[in-house]
């Protein structure tokens, strides 16, 4: 995603960019659901689906009760077809009013939380009983656990991260239950379940991780993007990345 200028890419491999779309938005998060769609979390406009064949953008939720949101930032989907997404706008240490949604596959939006300052990436643990938040301005990772009827409680700190310019963006989960946070103005670091750090990536093109995923051959490379330089790296990891 390209936010300033409301375009998508396509990436090779080799590393040859295709522009897939442009259009009149801010486009932030963004991942491919499983019948070929993708879905996008636009800061400017909600959420919104792209056809990638046709470049066609389509708007799939833009209000909760007639309010437009904050601002959208990052998503991800459950296995039973949920949609998880983070609502962060400006909010932070000053103004800890920041939302995240679950959007369930029969459609009803559902407010998990509304007190985190600057919810960012989001993902789910591998048993999807918890709920992983990267809180920016907070310099944290939250842990939302997910009781039986799907509501959350007793919401804490999974990870209190220490030092940076910046602060936590992007997460993505291995199938090993690791996390992998990317922390704007250090690097990217990757958790075991217990929080415990095992894996600190160097840099070497910039210090604004803002996003990863998993892919290539045995799904091991880890796919990043770095803001501040517009370059996209690769690291090999010691486990794939949750299927």
């Amino acid at each position: 995603t390209d936010i300033p200028h409301g375009r998508i890419f396509r990436i090779s491999p080799d590393g040859e960019w295709t522009q897939v779309t442009e259009y009149d938005g801010w486009p932030n998060g963004l991942k491919i659901h499983r019948d070929g769609r993708i879905f996008i979390t636009d800061y400017k406009r909600g959420i919104v689906t792209l056809d990638p064949a046709s470049g066609t953008v389509t708007p799939y939720l833009e209000t909760r009760h007639s309010e437009g949101f904050k601002g959208v930032n990052d998503l991800c989907f459950a296995a039973n077809g949920d949609l998880y997404f983070t609502d962060q706008g400006q909010t932070g240490l000053h103004d800890p009013t920041g939302r995240v949604y679950r959007l369930t596959a029969a459609g009803k939006l559902e407010l998990l939380v509304a007190t985190v300052p600057s919810p960012n990436g989001i993902v789910l643990n591998l048993p999807e009983t918890q709920v992983y938040v990267a809180v920016t301005r907070g310099n944290a990772v939250w842990r939302l656990p997910l009781m039986g009827d799907g509501s959350p409680s007793k919401v804490g700190l999974f990870i209190q991260m220490s030092g940076g310019l910046g602060g936590p963006d992007g997460l993505a989960l291995d199938n090993a239950g690791g996390l992998i946070v990317c922390h704007i103005g250090t690097t990217l670091w990757r958790f075991d379940r217990l929080g415990r750090p095992t894996h600190h990536l160097v840099m070497e093109e910039g210090l604004s991780p803002t996003n990863c995923a998993f892919g290539g051959p045995g799904n091991t490379w880890l796919y990043v993007t770095e803001s501040r330089t517009g370059t996209i790296l690769r690291a090999e990891m010691p486990y794939p990345g949750k299927p």
